[in-house]
């Protein structure tokens, strides 16, 4: 069994945001958000990263990250381009979007040869996330199912004060495993609690704060790579005809569809560690502060990457 592999999806450029915050520092010595994912996914075991990047930010995203990382990981980079498309498809007039995260990840697919665990590149998980997750994924392999899993936070613990926020909203059964997980993108706090809308504000229905979801922290074997490629061409099929503007092919779709056919199956892990993300500009000091206390605490060397040297 080859060992784990860290996916890390960083092609978005930040619009909300209003940059690139995939390198912004945020660390006492200029650390990015990446680096603290990379220090703790390596001692957790990942030995091997491929980074999902455009084209128009390689340049940038090399000098600010993966020249550095370098000395500490295997290094790989994957392009999420739109035109990368099946057969017989084109880029809708103005479409300007990504696909979305599953087309990230297919985006890997010449790279990906072993598990991997997939995160996105502006999210802070926590040391304990990558721990679980690199030991589930070295230690189960697919039988008569695909043996997936995810890490799963707290609603509260992931949304902002400052706009709305994209999640997996999950459901489990007894024994823990995912039976669904519901893409919301534009989740939102209110005075006394959390709704969402899915018609940009229309309408709202409330969300339980502990209501368990996805921050996209998954842990997938090859199989897949090889599934999502499969169902893409449908996808396009609907997305092109409905909404080709904005459509999106997200990672929880393709989870979705396999466990409703029985063919997956997706354990959900817990964290104790509390989710920092930057979304917006203003969420920013937060994250600083919290990752200053971290150091502080002993969590992490600064500056980070020193005893690694």
């Amino acid at each position: 069994m080859k060992k784990p592999i860290l996916v890390i999806m960083a092609a978005g450029m930040g619009s909300r945001y209003g940059g690139l915050k995939q390198i912004d520092p945020v660390g006492p010595n200029g650390e990015v958000i990446i680096d603290y994912s990379l220090y703790d996914a390596r001692r957790a075991g990942f030995e091997t990263v491929i980074f999902i990047i455009k084209h128009e930010i390689e340049e940038a995203f090399r000098a600010a990250i993966g020249d550095r990382i370098s000395r500490y990981m295997n290094v790989k980079y994957a392009f999420q381009q739109l035109d990368d498309l099946p057969e017989g498809y084109a880029v809708p007039e103005g479409r300007q979007k990504p696909w979305g995260t599953a087309h990230a990840v297919l985006s890997a697919r010449d790279l990906i040869d072993a598990p991997f665990a997939v995160i996105n590149a502006d999210d802070y998980y926590g040391p304990e996330a990558y721990q679980i997750m690199y030991d589930y994924l070295s230690t189960h392999q697919d039988g008569d199912r695909y043996e997936y899993a995810m890490v799963g936070y707290l609603l509260k613990n992931t949304t902002t004060e400052h706009g709305h926020v994209a999640r997996g909203v999950c459901e489990t059964n007894a024994k823990g495993y995912l039976t669904r997980v519901t893409e919301r993108t534009r989740i939102e706090e209110y005075p006394g609690g959390i709704h969402f809308s899915t018609d940009e504000g229309a309408t709202w229905t409330d969300l339980n704060p502990d209501t368990i979801v996805s921050m996209n922290l998954w842990g997938f074997t090859q199989s897949f790579v090889t599934e999502a490629k499969a169902r893409f061409s449908k996808f396009l099929d609907k997305t092109l005809t409905e909404n080709p503007a904005k459509g999106e092919y997200f990672l929880p779709t393709v989870v979705s569809q396999l466990l409703d056919e029985g063919k997956a199956r997706c354990y959900v892990l817990s964290s104790r560690d509390k989710w920092y993300g930057v979304t917006y500009q203003a969420d920013k000091p937060e994250v600083m502060e919290a990752l200053a206390q971290k150091v502080q605490e002993g969590v992490y060397p600064s500056p980070l990457w020193s005893e690694q040297a």
